[in-house]
Parts: C-alpha cells; sequence; structure tokens
C-alpha cells in the first residue's frame, strides 16, 4: 500500500496543512464497472440542476463558485473521488467553504439549466461539454467562467491544489501546471530514472507527420523521473499482454516532461520536451497523448489510469472509431467486453 501523506503546492497560502491521508493506492486498483452505485455526499447540492441559480445561491453565500462534477453510477475512478478524496476532512472542509457543488450523470434524462440559460438533458449536456472521462470536475467562477477542468480522476495532491488554485485566484495570473510545478521542489529529473519499454522509439525524435503521413496511429508518454504513477503503469497495466500487444500497433516515444530533449511535434514544429509540455498544458505524470496519422491529436489519458480504461482508449484509436464517434465516452458505452 501507498501513502500519499502530500501537502499541495500552496502550503502556507493561508489554507489548511493537508490531513492525514488514507493508507490506499489511488493509482493502482481495479477500474473495472463496479457493482454498487456510487453515493453522493451529503452536503452535494439537490440535484434540481438549474446551474444559473445555483451559481447564484454560491455567491450569494460568499462562495467563490461552482463545481460541477460529471460522473457515472457504476464508475471506479468515480467511486475513487468520493471515497477517498471527498474522504478527507480538509478536502471536504475547504471544498464546502469555497464552492458548491452539482453533480451531473452523464447519461441521465433530467433536464439541466446550464450557465448559458440552454436547456438540455443531463446526457446531452455532457456531450456538449466534451467530457472524455469520467469523473471529469469542472470549476466556474463567481461570473460562470470556467476556471479549470479536470478530466478524469486526480488523486488527493492534485485535487487539493486544483482547489486552492481556484478559490484564490491564481487560475486569474497563470496556468495549472505552472501553479502545481511553482509547488514541486523537483523540477528537474534525471531522465535515467524513468521506465523503458521495448516499444519505444529511440532519439532522435522527428514526430513531424504535417508533411508525410506515416502507416500508424502515434502514442507520446510524457514522464518524469521518481514518478510513482509512471511506476505503477510500467509495472501493472504495460504488462498485460493485452496493452502490450495494442501498444505494438502504435509508433510510441517517451519524453522527460521536464528535459529540454530536443523534438518535433507531431505537427512540425521544433520545440524541447518540456515547452511542448507546456503547450499542452500538462500537469500530471504519466500523460499519454494519441495522435493520427496526419499527426493530429485524438485523445488524451492525463489523469490516473488503469487497465480497463487504457485498453479502451487503445482499442478507441487503432480501430479508428473517432473517425465515425468523436465522444469516446459515447463510443465507450456502445463497447461490450
Amino acid at each position: 500500500m501507498v501513502c500519499l501523506a502530500l501537502v499541495g503546492p500552496a502550503q502556507g497560502q493561508g489554507t489548511a496543512e493537508a490531513a492525514e491521508i488514507p493508507q490506499v493506492d489511488v493509482y493502482g486498483f481495479d477500474d473495472s464497472v463496479q457493482a454498487e452505485s456510487v453515493d453522493y455526499p451529503t452536503w452535494f447540492n439537490e440535484p434540481f440542476l438549474d446551474l444559473p441559480h445555483d451559481l447564484g445561491q454560491a455567491v450569494a453565500a460568499g462562495k467563490q463558485g461552482l463545481i460541477v462534477y460529471f460522473g457515472q453510477k457504476r464508475c471506479a475512478y468515480c467511486h475513487k473521488l468520493m471515497k477517498v478524496n471527498f474522504a478527507m476532512d480538509d478536502i471536504v472542509e475547504y471544498t464546502r467553504r469555497h464552492f458548491d457543488v452539482v453533480p451531473i450523470d452523464i447519461w441521465g434524462v433530467d433536464e439541466v439549466t446550464a450557465l448559458d440559460g440552454q436547456k438540455l438533458t443531463e446526457r446531452d449536456f455532457s456531450y456538449r461539454e466534451r467530457n472524455t472521462f469520467t469523473p471529469t470536475v469542472v470549476f466556474y467562477d463567481r461570473e460562470g467562467q470556467e476556471a479549470l477542468r479536470l478530466r478524469g480522476y486526480y488523486p488527493p495532491y492534485q485535487f487539493r491544489a486544483a482547489l486552492e488554485f481556484v478559490a484564490d485566484g491564481h487560475y486569474k495570473r497563470e496556468p495549472f501546471h505552472v501553479y502545481l510545478a511553482r509547488g514541486d521542489n523537483r523540477m528537474v529529473f534525471d531522465a535515467g530514472d524513468m521506465n523503458e519499454e521495448d516499444f519505444f522509439s529511440p532519439p532522435p525524435l522527428n514526430l513531424d507527420r504535417s508533411r508525410m503521413p506515416s502507416t500508424g496511429p502515434l502514442a507520446v508518454f510524457f514522464e518524469q523521473g521518481d514518478c510513482h504513477p509512471c511506476d505503477v503503469l510500467h509495472g501493472q497495466a504495460l504488462r498485460e499482454p493485452a496493452i502490450h500487444g495494442l501498444f505494438e500497433q502504435f509508433d510510441n516515444v517517451q519524453l522527460n516532461r521536464w528535459s529540454d530533449t530536443p523534438v518535433v511535434t507531431p505537427q512540425g514544429v521544433a520545440t524541447s520536451a518540456r515547452q511542448w509540455a507546456d503547450d499542452l498544458g500538462l500537469f500530471y505524470s504519466p500523460a499519454l497523448i494519441f495522435f493520427d496519422e496526419r499527426g493530429q491529436e485524438i485523445l488524451r489519458v492525463d489523469s490516473v489510469v488503469g487497465f480497463y480504461r487504457l485498453r479502451n482508449a487503445l482499442n478507441y484509436v487503432i480501430t479508428k472509431a473517432y473517425l465515425t464517434e468523436p465522444n469516446f465516452q459515447r463510443w465507450r458505452d456502445t463497447q461490450v467486453y
């Protein structure tokens, strides 16, 4: 078991110290469909689903905005958010002090009034918002503008930082990846500390597909040294023959997210690994980004990922399902495994 007793990057900026975190592994777990339905905390808003009203109530109560949670009832990652992050007293207290939380069932048929006044079902609202993975947590500020979006499950350290990033107004001054990295004193990593795979292509890394299309898709692994979730990915999911075999159908490269390693992007831009990661707005390692034969981004997995979610993502890209169904989550619902 892994202890995640970490303190967010905003320590010392007026927020409480991180509470002791349960002895759970938030990176390696069974991510198959859960037998039981997820339970929302009792302090979530009643699901009247009138977001302008909800935001007005939050502002009137002196809060910094609204959190809209998009989830599924039997999603393992949604269970993890509720049972780990929202089981921590400091996260609960801080969230309730600064935000109201509205839950949305991405397959629900109840009517939602969006912040722009449009009325549509929960399901259509989720599609409109282009939610790729559940849970997706969207932070709206007091003016109803999106301040931050978390796609997928993020462990307590990043989640706590996200709360502080929005509540303290940092989103007005800098991107989240800059804020998060600024609080991490380990910003330079030795590329030799990273995990290796036999399907990684060696340098030089000219990934340009804009002039001459490749024959297959591309997977770019943004990682770093001293990275427990990277170790879990390589030690668990990538050790599964089914996953390893799927990656063999890709061109695969690994980049140290913090290095100055030269790279030519799939769009033909000469840059460095660090600058490219910054341009992409990456704040989680490992982050996997998938590109098509012409260098267009198809999908990114930049949050905690296990066997089933990763396998689905790989199949979505390999089968070119994105050509007929651009919404990954909607495509996923049609699959039977």
